[in-house]
């Protein structure tokens, strides 16, 4: 009579790291990542031992050191006084505003082409092409140094708005002048200020916030958030009795009501530029070299998004088109309410790619001039110290956690918007 037992268990030995396919990947992994990390140790002890060998230690205390010279374009208080790490944080503001205001007219822009392109009026379908196809396939430094060119010759001076016999003229009741310098706009000012909140001190990387500009700011996330709130309960009472009640003004007036109770108390007035001996005096500057970049890089990037927003309709079924119809609904709303939402699954991954290409390209100001964070970080204050390795370091650095930042945001909006499977 036979009796049934189980197998033996293979006890373990070395040898089953390499030969056992349970332990081989994970093996050749571990071996992988060791080499890699000893390449990179040995690549960094290396350059370091070199440029002390040079006299050049790896040190940043350059970042201290007084940065002589200006930037001509900036959001904080600055003199030449001011140390080269004030100076790269005014540079990284400066990246900020060019990024934020070309994401912005970049996705408005683009959706709008986009639209457009599939449209059945031949000649805008045409139209929509060409520019796409125009901007596309020319680089994007090109168009830069060409919107700077167009500003500053076909733009007039600032002398020509002076006297009788001016062949210029300010724009909106004088209040906006546009000149191959610039354009000069109307600044905010508070006759009773609520003053400025200072962050770190005296510190090197100090900087002052208005309280006025953070109490609107307050007023109206509050006015929104509530707004939506009253939307959303207009939504549930349409879904419980079929009847949608009217509430656009009172969402209006939870914006708009706080806001200009603010605005009377704090003593809210616009200060207007004036042309004063050689230049225009006041209001807020925005120079030629912004204004740009921010075209180019705007009109550049929303070529590649209209191609995206594009393939995201084209991506929608037919049918989603014609039940709107049936339903009653036109064109534009089938638009906003059925294919944009449904698209923005195909349109949003890409769109990402878009910002973030937006964000690196603005590293090309430094042709026409504006002070980014290539500009100082990467550009005067690497060539005045000497510090190459640091600065490339620490705008890698920069580069990579402003990208991933935005990769962040726009996978959490993705998600968000994402439709729910059954």
């Amino acid at each position: 009579m036979s009796t049934l037992t189980d197998p033996r268990k293979e006890s373990f030995s070395v040898s089953m790291l390499i030969y056992d396919t349970r332990y081989r990947s994970t093996t050749i992994q571990i071996f992988v990542l060791v080499l890699v990390l000893m390449v990179v140790f040995w690549l960094i002890r290396n350059t370091a031992q070199n440029l002390s060998d040079l006299g050049k230690p790896i040190e940043f205390g350059f970042l201290l050191e007084p940065s002589s010279y200006d930037i001509n374009q900036r959001l904080l208080d600055y003199s030449s006084r001011d140390t080269h790490l004030r100076a790269s944080l005014l540079g990284l503001l400066n990246t900020f505003v060019v990024a934020f205001l070309g994401c912005i007219t970049a996705l408005i822009l683009g959706v709008l082409i986009g639209v457009a392109r599939l449209s059945k009026n031949w000649l805008v379908a045409r139209i929509m092409t060409v520019y796409v196809e125009m901007f596309r396939n020319v680089p994007v430094l090109l168009w830069i140094v060409l919107a700077m060119a167009i500003m500053i010759e076909s733009l007039p001076t600032p002398k020509a708005f002076r006297g009788e016999n001016a062949t210029a003229s300010m724009y909106f009741s004088d209040s906006v002048a546009i000149t191959n310098r610039g354009i000069y706009i109307p600044e905010p000012l508070f006759s009773n200020s609520l003053g400025n909140l200072s962050f770190l001190g005296d510190s090197s990387v100090r900087f002052d916030i208005s309280l006025d500009l953070m109490l609107i700011i307050a007023v109206l996330i509050a006015g929104f958030w509530t707004s939506s709130r009253i939307n959303s309960w207009a939504s549930k009472t349409q879904n419980e009795t079929g009847i949608r009640p009217t509430v656009w003004y009172w969402r209006l007036s939870v914006v708009l009501l706080p806001l200009l109770v603010v605005l009377y108390y704090t003593g809210f007035h616009l200060g207007y530029p004036a042309l004063k001996g050689f230049n225009f005096q006041g209001g807020t500057y925005l120079r030629n070299s912004l204004i740009a970049l921010w075209l180019a890089l705007s009109l550049y990037t929303a070529a590649f998004i209209a191609e995206n927003v594009r393939a995201g309709i084209l991506a929608i079924s037919k049918g989603q088109s014609e039940a709107a119809a049936s339903l009653g609904l036109r064109p534009g709303p089938t638009m906003n309410l059925v294919i944009l939402p449904q698209a923005l699954r195909v349109i949003i991954p890409p769109l990402i790619s878009q910002f973030l290409n937006l964000t690196k390209n603005s590293s090309l100001a430094i042709a026409v001039g504006y002070m980014d964070i290539t500009g100082t970080l990467g550009g005067i204050t690497l060539n005045q110290t000497g510090r190459e390795l640091e600065a490339i370091l620490m705008m890698m650095l920069i580069y990579l956690s402003v990208s991933l930042t935005i990769s962040a945001l726009m996978n959490w909006y993705n998600n968000s918007v994402k439709l729910v499977e059954r």
